[in-house]
């Protein structure tokens, strides 16, 4: 047993999906959220530049005793997950696995889209992944060019957040996708949208965060890390931005409870 925080970290808000179901699988267990902000986004950033971010970022939260941390960053695990676990070997590391296997394992066109960062889109992870399972399967990645930007602002309900969601997705969508993976943390916070995009399509649009929760809670069991049962956890807010920034982090972390 430890009753030591998880540490969730993302390049701004986004985690915060990764963070709501890492809470609801786990609610005894404390969790520490380091959301970035000064740097967001990273889509665009060079290998080198996210891999001297997460560093930073992963240093914080071992810092701060988490006993554990989730990069909750497609960019940065795709970027610098090995990096990262052969730094800070003694303390285990959940990345984000792009969802490109169950959407290629489950789609009935043969058709997946993937809408992810540039930098996510560029890693190594996904190329294998999509190469591995998607052999007798079209895959058509693009990036959701501004989705960080609306939803940092929030601007996920607005019509620009449409009109710029249905762009990216044309494609795809003529193409005859019925899945569509959600390959940034970020994107989850445009849900209502995607489905106002995709309806009456037979779109099932995947979002990576449960799969995450579930991996973390296998490795708090396997490292025997588990909060006592009656344990009361906390919540903490950490940014390399301003105070104003780690409120925004705390608001939306619990308004995502009905989102």
């Amino acid at each position: 047993m430890n009753n030591a925080p998880i540490g969730i970290y993302d390049s701004g808000l986004g985690g915060l999906t990764v963070w709501r179901e890492v809470r609801k699988l786990l609610p005894e267990e404390s969790l520490s959220y380091l959301g970035d902000g000064k740097n967001c986004p990273y889509g665009s950033r060079s290998r080198g530049e996210v891999q001297a971010l997460a560093d930073a970022a992963v240093g914080r939260l071992a810092a701060e005793g988490c006993k554990l941390v989730v990069v909750a960053c497609n960019t940065a695990t795709a970027a610098a997950i090995d990096f990262l676990r052969a730094k800070y070997a003694a303390l285990p590391i959940v990345g984000m696995e792009p969802a490109v296997k169950p959407a290629c394992l489950h789609t009935r066109s043969g058709v997946v889209g993937v809408l992810a960062t540039e930098r996510s889109l560029d890693g190594d992870l996904f190329h294998r992944t999509a190469a591995r399972y998607g052999r007798d399967v079209k895959v058509i990645a693009r990036p959701g060019h501004g989705f960080v930007e609306l939803v940092e602002n929030d601007l996920e309900a607005t019509p620009e957040a449409e009109r710029m969601v249905a762009a990216a997705m044309a494609g795809m969508l003529e193409q005859g996708a019925d899945q569509i993976v959600l390959g940034c943390t970020h994107y989850p916070f445009l849900m209502e949208t995607i489905r106002r995009v995709t309806a009456g399509r037979g779109v099932t649009v995947i979002d990576p965060s449960p799969a995450v929760a579930r991996h973390t809670a296998e490795l708090l069991d396997k490292w025997n890390l588990r909060a006592e049962p009656a344990h009361r956890p906390e919540y903490r807010f950490l940014t390399f931005a301003d105070d104003a920034y780690r409120e925004r982090l705390r608001r939306k972390a619990f308004a995502a409870d009905i989102a």
